[in-house]
């Protein structure tokens, strides 16, 4: 591992990965610490204006052009203001569910997703981590799903704890809640 490659890049670029592994930390502090008090505000808004700066940044970056000076990642950066602006608003407006989703929704995709792509041979970041000459795809596959395995580690880990009730996000609910999707009398015997 060497910061080598990243030193020798334009300052947008070396602004834009520090607020995001920045972000990448701090969020992870914010989203398994306990909620609602005056640290976890702290910790908050330091991980959203850290994701603002990474999103707002990366429209300065115009390594990849396939729309005049922009990609199809800069769409990513535009929804991750959007969520942000969203996951702040419910906050305010107290409705508490609503932000969790939001924020752990941010986090997953404009992060751990989105950040895996950063990993990909040829990458700045791939040469960090892997060497000048980077990972071969092979390389990365392996390591893209050790990173997906552990982004769900903590969410598998908080189920099997006895007397804690897990946070149940959409995708892992059944589609009728806690209910059957319909009564066990109405089944014909």
């Amino acid at each position: 591992m060497s910061l080598e490659p990243l030193l020798n890049v334009s300052p947008v670029i070396q602004i834009h990965a520090a607020a995001a592994i920045l972000a990448l930390l701090v969020g992870a502090l914010v989203l398994f610490r306990r909620k609602g008090d005056a640290t976890h505000r702290f910790w908050g808004k330091l991980w959203v204006g850290s994701m603002a700066v990474t999103a707002i940044s990366s429209f300065f970056i115009w390594t990849i052009r396939l729309v005049g000076p922009f990609s199809p990642i800069h769409l990513l950066s535009l929804l991750t203001l959007f969520l942000l602006y969203r996951g702040v608003s419910y906050a305010r407006r107290h409705q508490i569910k609503l932000h969790m989703r939001m924020m752990q929704g941010t986090y997953v995709a404009a992060l751990v997703i989105a950040g895996l792509f950063t990993f990909y041979p040829g990458r700045i970041i791939n040469k960090v981590v892997f060497g000048p000459h980077g990972a071969g795809a092979a390389q990365w596959l392996l390591f893209a799903a050790v990173i997906v395995g552990l982004a769900f580690l903590p969410a598998l880990l908080s189920r099997l704890r006895p007397g804690r009730q897990a946070l149940r996000t959409p995708f892992l609910q059944p589609p009728h809640g806690d209910r059957a999707p319909f009564p066990p009398e109405s089944l014909p015997l």
